[in-house]
């Protein structure tokens, strides 16, 4: 959600209204929003990752529900993007791939969370409007 700075730019000359600059801030944290985590089966890959540490392919795929061709394209967008960092190796012959978070996937995703926290605080109508209602 890239470009919205100019609206919010607008938004905050519209002091007049009682939450013009909840508006403002909401849609300035829509420009820190991290594409490459929003996605819901990224933002599910880095939550699960986050909690625990790791994570193998098949228990990711079966977590998240993602077939085996849609689980690998979002894995290859966070590792190109150096948000996790795979492991392969052959246990009893078959394939095992291991995905970490990495520091800057950690960092990304605090980002993200923040990002996310702004947009519900603006979200919350000034407490003028609180007494009012």
């Amino acid at each position: 959600m890239r470009g919205n700075g100019t609206a919010a730019m607008q938004l905050s000359g519209l002091a007049p209204h009682p939450n013009a600059s909840n508006a403002a801030a909401a849609l300035e944290a829509l420009d820190e929003i991290d594409d490459a985590i929003h996605q819901k089966a990224r933002l599910g890959i880095m939550s699960t990752l986050l909690a625990l540490g790791e994570a193998e392919f098949k228990l990711l795929k079966e977590t998240l529900s993602l077939s085996d061709g849609n689980l690998s394209t979002h894995l290859a967008l966070l590792e190109d993007r150096g948000y996790v960092a795979s492991r392969k190796e052959f246990v009893r012959r078959k394939p095992r791939s291991t995905y970490t978070p990495t520091d800057a996937g950690r960092a990304a995703f605090q980002r993200y969370l923040l990002a996310l926290e702004r947009i519900v605080r603006a979200a919350d109508p000034p407490e003028a409007m609180h007494k009012q209602s």
